[in-house]
């Protein structure tokens, strides 16, 4: 079981969520990632998504990325990732659950449960679902919940082998699906920021590096078990 953040894509040159002064490529994330701001502003939150996918689609899975599809043919993988991008499944990954929507669909904005493929980099303001509302992007944002949370805790329930990689458990509730892991897996946290109050976490092994070097330390770590 793999739960990944924004740590792995970033080293395919995406940025990560948020930089530290709170802004997200500039943008304030309240006035793009939330539903008020798509009531206040929805061509706003339309160019900003259609700008992230463009940079989706001109993105590469990396050598981590192609690692963890290449372990599926020693081990049964599961991805439960935190990232809106198609990384993944691009580097070869046959089981993916993306917590928090893909960017490559569009939603319905009347009915979440409606997506569609996004055909090219945009979705355009007037462009609607079947029900005849407006298309946005497959994201979930600040104030929405997070639907496949119990797909992807059921799924940490039957880990044998649990690892984290390039995410720091700082984002609820996705940081807290850890806590699904049986006590008798292994356990590995991939990131070269690991907080401190991970490092209380018992039968954890850290890997403080970023995620294309992390792997490989995995990887031999994994030779000896399997």
């Amino acid at each position: 079981m793999v739960l990944s953040g924004a740590g792995i894509s970033a080293e395919s040159g995406l940025k990560t969520f948020r930089d530290a002064d709170g802004l997200w490529e500039g943008y304030n994330i309240m006035d793009v990632a939330t539903p008020e701001a798509w009531a206040k502003n929805p061509a706003l939150v339309q160019q900003f998504y259609n700008e992230r996918r463009k940079q989706v689609l001109e993105a590469n899975p990396n050598e981590a990325h192609r690692t963890l599809a290449m372990l599926e043919s020693r081990f049964h993988v599961n991805i439960i990732t935190q990232n809106v991008d198609d990384l993944h499944e691009r580097a070869g990954s046959s089981e993916v659950l993306h917590l928090h929507g893909v960017i490559t669909r569009s939603q319905s904005s009347a009915n979440p449960n409606l997506t569609y493929p996004v055909e090219g980099a945009e979705i355009r303001m007037g462009e609607n679902c079947e029900l005849g509302s407006q298309l946005r992007p497959h994201v979930v944002w600040f104030g929405e919940e997070v639907p496949m949370i119990p797909i992807a805790a059921s799924l940490c329930e039957s880990a044998d082998i649990f690892v984290l990689i390039g995410t720091s458990l700082a984002v609820y509730p996705a940081a807290g699906l850890i806590d699904f892991v049986p006590p008798q897996a292994t356990k590995y946290i991939i990131d070269p920021n690991i907080p401190r109050s991970s490092r209380t976490l018992s039968g954890v092994i850290y890997i403080e590096k970023p995620a294309v070097e992390g792997i490989k330390v995995l990887t031999n770590l994994l030779n000896q078990i399997a």
